[in-house]
C-alpha cells in the first residue's frame, strides 16, 4: 500500500516573523531608540530602553501583520508580495488575526507596565492608524495616502522619547517631521518601480493616477522640503555642527537621486535604496552630534 503525501508544509515561525515586516520594524526601532537617547543627556535606564522597545515593536508587527490580512488579494498580484505567508496559503488570515490581536495587547501591556501611559496611549493610535485607518481606507482612496497615512509610521521616535521623558516635547515632533517628510519619496520611487503591479491590483498609487512625470516632480518636491526640515533641529539647539553638516551632505545626495530620477536615469529603485541609507545615516548623526558634539559645546561654553 502507497502512503498519500501532500505539498502542505508544516507552519513555521519564519512565516509568523515575516508578518510582522522585521525589516521595516527594524528601522523603526532604530529611529525608537534614537529618540529615547535623544531624550535625556543621562543614560536612559535599561528597563525602559529594553521593554519600551519591545513593546513597540510588538504593536509595530501587529499592524504589519494586519496589513497582511487586509492586502492579501493584492499581495498576490504583486511580485515583491506574492510570496508573503498569507498569499501563499501557509498561513490563514484568521491565524494571522489571532496573532496580531496577541501581539498588539502583549506590546501595549508592556508598554503599561515598564513605560508611561502616554507611550501606550500614542503606541496604540499609530496601530490604529497604520492598521486600519490606512490599510483599510487610505491605501484605496486617493493617490495621496501615502502622505496622509505615513504619519503613523513616523511615530517611533516620539514613542521613544516619551516613554523615557513621559512628555511630548517639540523637539520629537521635528523628529517625526522628518521621517513624515521622508515618506513620500521614499515610497513613491518604490512605486514608480512597481507601477504596472499597482496598476493591476487597482490600488491609486501617484503614478498610476497622474503618471511618471507628475509624481517624479512631488519626489522633487518633497526632498526639497525633507531637506529643509531636516535643518530645523539644528535651528532648535537640539544638535550641533556635526547634524548639521551630516544633514546637508545626506540631503544633497537625497537631491541628486530624485534629479536622476526625473532625469528618466533612475527606474526607483537607486532612490528607493538612497532613501533607505539617508534614513539610517541621518538618525545615526544625531546620536554621534549628542554624545560627542553636545558635551564639547557645554565644556567650551562653561
Amino acid at each position: 500500500m502507497e502512503l498519500k503525501t501532500h505539498n502542505k508544509k508544516a507552519i513555521s515561525w519564519r512565516d509568523y516573523l515575516e508578518l510582522c515586516k522585521p525589516r521595516v520594524v527594524a528601522l523603526m526601532i532604530l529611529t525608537s531608540v534614537i529618540g529615547m537617547l535623544l531624550a535625556t543627556p543621562q543614560s536612559v535606564p535599561l528597563e525602559i530602553l529594553f521593554f519600551g522597545n519591545l513593546g513597540i515593536a510588538l504593536c509595530a508587527g501587529a499592524a504589519a501583520a494586519v496589513n497582511h490580512v487586509v492586502d492579501r488579494h493584492i499581495d498576490e498580484k504583486m511580485a515583491r508580495t506574492a510570496n508573503r505567508p498569507i498569499a501563499q496559503g501557509r498561513l490563514r488570515p484568521n491565524q494571522a488575526v489571532v496573532f496580531a490581536l496577541l501581539t498588539g495587547l502583549a506590546g501595549i501591556a508592556i508598554l503599561l507596565l515598564f513605560t508611561n501611559l502616554l507611550t501606550a496611549w500614542l503606541t496604540l493610535a499609530s496601530l490604529i492608524g497604520y492598521a486600519f485607518i490606512y490599510t483599510m481606507f487610505l491605501k484605496r482612496a486617493t493617490p495621496q495616502n501615502i502622505v496622509i497615512g505615513g504619519l503613523a509610521g513616523a511615530a517611533p521616535p516620539l514613542l521613544g522619547w516619551v516613554a523615557v521623558s513621559g512628555e511630548i516635547h517639540y523637539n520629537a515632533l521635528l523628529l517625526v517631521l522628518i521621517i513624515f517628510a521622508w515618506t513620500p519619496p521614499h515610497f513613491w520611487a518604490l512605486a514608480l518601480h512597481r507601477k504596472e503591479e499597482y496598476a493591476k491590483a487597482e490600488i491609486p498609487m501617484l503614478p498610476v493616477t497622474h503618471g511618471e512625470a507628475y509624481t517624479k516632480i512631488n519626489i522633487m518636491l518633497y526632498t526639497v522640503i525633507l531637506v529643509v526640515i531636516s535643518i530645523l533641529p539644528y535651528l532648535t539647539g537640539l544638535f550641533g555642527w556635526l547634524y548639521l553638516v551630516g544633514a546637508l551632505l545626506l540631503g544633497a545626495g537625497f537631491l541628486f537621486h530624485s534629479t536622476l530620477l526625473w532625469m528618466d536615469k533612475d527606474s526607483g529603485m537607486k532612490t528607493f535604496k538612497y532613501s533607505i541609507v539617508y534614513l539610517m545615516l541621518l538618525f545615526s548623526i544625531m546620536l554621534f552630534d549628542h554624545y560627542w558634539v553636545a558635551p564639547i559645546t557645554y565644556q567650551i561654553q562653561f
